[in-house]
């Protein structure tokens, strides 16, 4: 999966220099960040409703777009996969596999 993303996130950097009018990825990102994050939002609402409705092909389908979208608003914010990578492996160092942070360590 980790290339897969890094494959995706390169074809939004090369996209980020083409006409907004010829590249969708391009339009987005002319859109600014704003945008781009109120797209991430409507994508991860869609991924939720599926799971809920137990639509596997849907949260299959949907994952794929917030996927794309979150790379995208990566691109805008000049975030590297690898950046998100590294803080996965910290947490996973600091407590265990797939744990979200602690509300207070997370805001210090």
């Amino acid at each position: 999966m980790t290339d897969d993303l890094i494959r995706l996130y390169a074809a939004i950097l090369d996209r980020q220099q083409m006409d907004p009018a010829e590249s969708k990825t391009a339009r987005l990102i002319a859109a600014g960040p704003k945008k781009i994050a109120k797209k991430v939002g409507e994508e991860a609402v869609e991924v939720a409703l599926d799971a809920m409705n137990e639509d596997r092909q849907g949260v299959i389908n949907e994952s794929a777009d917030l996927l794309y979208n979150l790379s995208v608003l990566w691109a805008t914010l000049n975030i590297h996969p690898d950046d998100v990578f590294a803080e996965i492996r910290r947490r996973e160092a600091l407590y265990g596999i797939a744990e979200k942070l602690p509300k207070a360590v997370a805001e210090r």
